[in-house]
């Protein structure tokens, strides 16, 4: 008997698994219901719609009801809610604009209800000029308010992937736009020492950047909306932009049976299986497992939401196919700059009490001796086995390849010494002979053999690092032209000449420019019997921190070339440069 599957809700999971259910059962009959208009689009494209990069809207559909149809054969119906399960008699129920009340009984059920924008009960969030971007419908309100003459001023409140992502292309088509982010820093995957190069980026380019301040309420103003912070400090915009996160949008299933997690989250195994018979969850609905931590969590991604479908679609077919976890991998452009990550961030390893080591490389794209080499910063996370449990990059150019790599072995159960080991591509104009992930390789792999003794700038407060020397081992040009405050000046290439000017019972703390000479300089004082440690990231890594006041860890350069740090008036909360 040919098998009946109904799919509630498309885009990345529900269409996904509809046409890979065709490709492998042509006899199926399968019924897709969406609540709007559009079944496939390309949600992460629509910031690039508004700001203009992206000139056609056509392009962000990526299949329409016609095209499922007459390639796949799937029953299509559009403005359908299905607003009931029923598990006893495997049905759904449906408020269709076209139909009215109906049932559909069903012998799959494949659930991709997605994830809807937050909205939370602030006073005066609803507003005709407060928008949340989430769908087709939501980009064609927005464009059209600002692309209206009078819309000058743009406020976004968060400052996550779509928040950024609005940011800048409301700042490139010429709005005075205004980032609000309630954490202490924005982009929450990175890290506080990676994130605030994309903070500085923002802020160059003309951003105004609010950070460790919620929203207290807002207040209509007949031509603009005066948005009121938590510091009390007030933000004029001519429209508001809401991208605070997204929750699981299925609150329709609460009497169905379904098993839901803490948080409205449907819970599944790994064959994407729910509790009720025949019914499977895909997509940003769905709880999944942290594939570094194993704990129970959601990350909406369209590329977990994909294959995620495509498993579902397998199972019901009867191939066994499984869903290890989700490991986050993300990437984001800000204006020029490229951040990526993947895996755990140090806050999620710390809070779980996870031991970890992390090291910091700032290589360049391609080789020095090509033209238009750029550098990046990798931060690379391990743990004493060496397995890999995160990493992040940021740069201008080939940060991507290298966090996929990267990513790659993570997925793959690799170590550092996987990294090391990698045999890449290499030609001038795309790579060095020694490639990024190489060298983060050779890095880790020197720390847990002990041939390295690497400290972060950020651990400088700790106790064991209160009586000691701080060596900068760069030329004294390059000391000349900005330094950590409090330094001494020793050349790595006149170190050995100079061991007799250093206590050999007094800690050394060296630095180069990004850790190379530094690592040199550690393996000439550790053999001559010194107590040493290398700060990993060397001197480029230094601007990235937030410093101790009290501690004399503190660039000259920071002080008093502008531009050269990114700091938070006490006050306001405002992000200024120093």
């Amino acid at each position: 008997m040919n098998k009946k599957v109904l799919i509630v809700g498309g885009v990345a999971g529900g269409a996904s698994a509809a046409a890979r259910l065709r490709r492998l059962d042509e006899n199926a009959e399968i019924i897709m219901f969406e609540r709007d208009e559009h079944i496939s689009f390309a949600n992460c494209g629509l910031p690039y719609y508004i700001g203009g990069t992206i000139k056609e809207r056509n392009k962000l559909l990526v299949q329409t009801p016609d095209s499922m149809m007459k390639r796949f054969n799937i029953d299509v119906r559009t403005f359908s809610e299905v607003t009931n399960i029923d598990p006893i008699s495997k049905s759904v129920s449906i408020n269709s604009k076209e139909k009215g009340l109906y049932n559909e009984s069903y012998d799959y059920l494949i659930l991709s209800p997605g994830a809807k924008a937050l909205k939370p009960p602030i006073p005066g969030i609803e507003n005709d000029k407060i928008f949340t971007l989430r769908n087709i419908e939501d980009t064609d309100y927005i464009k059209a308010y600002v692309d209206k003459k009078d819309t000058k001023r743009a406020v976004i409140i968060g400052g996550g992937y779509v928040g950024v992502e609005m940011a800048e292309n409301l700042c490139e088509i010429g709005l005075e736009v205004t980032l609000c982010e309630a954490a202490p820093h924005i982009l929450s995957p990175f890290d506080s020492d990676m994130v605030v190069m994309a903070e500085k980026v923002l802020i160059d380019n003309g951003i105004e950047l609010i950070l460790n301040d919620g929203v207290k309420g807002f207040t209509d103003s007949q031509d603009h909306v005066d948005v009121i912070l938590d510091s009390g400090k007030m933000l004029k915009g001519d429209i508001v932009i809401l991208a605070i996160g997204v929750i699981p949008d299925t609150a329709f299933l609460k009497n169905s049976g379904l098993e839901i997690g803490p948080r409205g989250h449907i819970v599944v195994n790994e064959r994407m299986e729910t509790n009720l018979e025949g019914v499977f969850a895909v997509g940003d609905a769905i709880e999944v497992v942290d594939f570094i931590t194993k704990e129970k969590t959601a990350i909406p991604l369209a590329g977990p939401a994909n294959k995620q479908g495509r498993i579902a679609a397998d199972n019901i077919c009867g191939i066994p196919s499984t869903y290890k976890g989700t490991q986050g991998t993300a990437i984001i452009k800000v204006f020029d700059l490229v951040a990526a990550s993947t895996g755990a961030n140090e806050r999620t390893l710390q809070r779980l009490n996870v031991d970890y080591k992390v090291i910091y490389v700032h290589p360049i794209s391609h080789a020095s001796y090509y033209p238009d080499a750029k550098q990046m910063s990798l931060k690379l996370i391990f743990n004493e086995e060496g397995k890999i449990l995160g990493a992040q990059g940021i740069g201008y150019e080939g940060v991507d390849k290298r966090i996929d790599v990267i990513a790659t072995t993570i997925r793959l159960g690799g170590t550092v010494d996987d990294l090391a080991e990698l045999e890449l591509c290499y030609a001038p104009p795309f790579s060095s002979a020694k490639d990024p992930v190489n060298m983060a390789g050779f890095v880790a792999q020197n720390v847990l053999a002990g041939r390295s003794h690497m400290v972060a700038w950020k651990d400088l407060d700790k106790e064991e690092f209160e009586d000691f020397i701080l060596i900068d081992v760069r030329t004294e040009q390059e000391f000349n032209n900005g330094h950590i405050e409090g330094a001494v000046n020793i050349p790595v290439d006149s170190l050995r000449e100079r061991l007799n000017e250093l206590n050999p019972n007094q800690t050394i703390l060296e630095y180069c420019q990004v850790g190379l000479r530094g690592y040199v300089a550690d393996r000439i004082l550790s053999q001559n019997g010194f107590k040493v440690f290398n700060v990993t990231g060397g001197y480029r890594t230094s601007s990235n921190v937030a410093f101790n006041p009290e501690k004399p860890i503190k660039s000259e350069e920071q002080k008093n070339e502008k531009n050269s740090n990114i700091t938070v008036d006490p006050d306001t909360q405002v992000v200024k440069e120093e």
